[in-house]
């Protein structure tokens, strides 16, 4: 079983430590298409600030985020799983997860393509929509090298937004989507918006935790009902139903 998770729009920023080693990050062979993604992203925030704030989709009230994106070959590195701080994460609590969790996810980027939960970046400011000067839009821009990379095996429980997976979908694997509805009292379902990052997060730590990680979309349902979720698979959804309290 491979967990893809989505990146955290919050990040904490690395105090201390040594900067990034692009060679060092999982997929090495992602090394040259990174370190081309990474120059464009420093020049683009160094140039005009009204033009970088717009390929970044970033408000005017965020240019500090400019300065924090123009240091990023030097500035302290951290584990990813420390440095990614949203709602998802705080639920999955990455580190308290054995290190064989860990070999079993890969978190989406739009400027490192993947990573593993160990693997050292720098806090940053680029989501999948931005669109850097002479660089195709992320998600083509990242496409080819990510379909080469990644492996296209087994089971892929997939946490990712429509942004993230256009940029890498597997074709052989076996893919689950997981989403997130609450039950009205009519029976009528309406889309967990605001809360489907924490519902994503408890089933990644959920299927994480198990001592053999499930292989099949129903050994996947069975593991969140026993853990309590209420869940339903259909082809390749997985869905995670909430029922307003009484």
């Amino acid at each position: 079983m491979l967990v893809l998770l989505p990146p955290s729009e919050g990040k904490t920023a690395p105090a201390d430590g040594a900067p990034v080693d692009l060679g060092a990050l999982v997929h090495p062979e992602l090394t040259k298409p990174r370190e081309r993604l990474l120059k464009a992203l420093i020049r683009t925030s160094a140039g005009r600030e009204a033009t970088a704030l717009k390929a970044l989709g970033l408000a005017t009230t965020q240019a500090g985020e400019l300065a924090l994106n123009q240091r990023l070959e030097t500035a302290p590195a951290a584990p990813a799983a420390a440095v990614y701080t949203g709602v998802l994460y705080e639920r999955l609590r990455l580190a308290e997860l054995p290190d064989a969790a860990h070999d079993r996810v890969l978190i989406a980027s739009a400027l490192w393509g993947v990573v593993r939960p160990g693997d050292r970046i720098p806090a940053y400011r680029m989501s999948i929509g931005a669109r850097l000067p002479r660089t195709p839009g992320l998600a083509a821009y990242w496409r080819p090298a990510l379909t080469k990379a990644l492996p296209d095996e087994g089971l892929v429980v997939d946490m990712r937004s429509g942004g993230y997976a256009a940029a890498w979908t597997p074709k052989r694997a076996e893919r689950l989507v997981v989403r997130a509805f609450t039950i009205q009292s009519d029976g009528t379902r309406t889309v967990v918006s605001h809360m489907v990052k924490a519902v994503r997060g408890d089933v990644a730590r959920v299927l994480l935790s198990q001592e053999r990680p499930p292989e099949t979309p129903d050994e996947v349902a069975h593991a969140l009902t026993r853990a309590g979720l209420e869940v339903e698979l259909d082809g390749g959804l997985l869905d995670v139903l909430q029922r307003p309290a009484a």
